[in-house]
């Protein structure tokens, strides 16, 4: 039986859809499908952005302000935000993005009382970790996967005792194999800042994203220049599947 082009493009949307739902642990909820909101949300509910350059995706630093759409930045923030706004135009959503390029995790500490606890979210998601590894390789930085555990560990501490209610989401740090960024000289190592990022989300009751397991999948699909050219920036497709694997956890939670 010969597939028409449109049946073909049909047939890897509904792969690409199905692999983020499998990797994200969703798959097999009846009530979620990607891209829709389940349940209603609270009024004037706050959702904060925190991270490096992935989170950052270049946005403009004056727009700091809720729902600021250069403040969203070009990633997958930017796409997630859209979701969110577009789904619930009456909810009163406020959405803020404060990625910094190049951070790890002790510089969000740094700044976490200005751009976290001052804007008392009631969802926190992070996604950090790439930095605190590959600037050892680069940037003569002497953080180990244990430096990397203990400082989230303390800013989630932090975090928790000012803000008891905060609901938290950790992203995954993801490499993905085959960028030019990318050398056998990452692993096993990177693995160890992975599974701290999994361990720490079970131990404050934070949802997962598992990204690394999203572009594996992806990558069945497109190579990794399609979705992530050098490994750790992902493209416009690579965003999407970020956004699409960050709803389906949020949507839960």
């Amino acid at each position: 039986m010969k597939f028409s082009i449109h049946q073909k493009s049909s047939d890897r949307r509904k792969f690409v859809k199905q692999t983020i739902l499998a990797a994200s642990g969703v798959i097999g909820l009846s009530n979620v499908s990607l891209g829709q909101t389940p349940n209603a949300l609270p009024n004037g509910l706050k959702i904060l952005f925190q991270g490096d350059s992935i989170t950052d995706a270049g946005r403009d630093r004056s727009g700091y302000y809720a729902n600021h759409s250069r403040g969203m930045g070009n990633g997958y923030v930017y796409q997630a935000v859209s979701d969110l706004l577009g789904q619930n135009p009456s909810a009163g959503l406020k959405c803020y993005n404060r990625g910094i390029s190049g951070h790890k995790v002790f510089q969000l500490a740094n700044r976490w009382e200005d751009d976290c606890l001052q804007l008392k979210p009631d969802v926190l998601s992070i996604l950090i970790g790439v930095n605190d590894f590959w600037h050892t390789l680069s940037h003569n930085y002497k953080g180990t996967a244990k430096t990397f555990d203990s400082d989230l560990r303390a800013l989630l501490s932090r975090t928790k005792e000012q803000l008891p209610n905060v609901k938290l989401i950790l992203c995954e740090p993801f490499a993905v194999a085959g960028g030019s960024a990318i050398s056998e000289v990452w692993f096993p190592t990177f693995n160890d800042y992975q599974k701290s990022v999994k361990s720490i989300a079970a131990d404050f009751d934070a949802s997962f994203v598992p990204f690394q397991k999203v572009f594996d999948e992806a990558l069945k699909v497109a190579p990794v220049d399609y979705w992530c050219p050098d490994g750790v920036h992902p493209s416009i497709a690579g965003s999407y599947l970020m956004k699409e694997a960050w709803m389906g956890v949020f949507n839960q939670i």
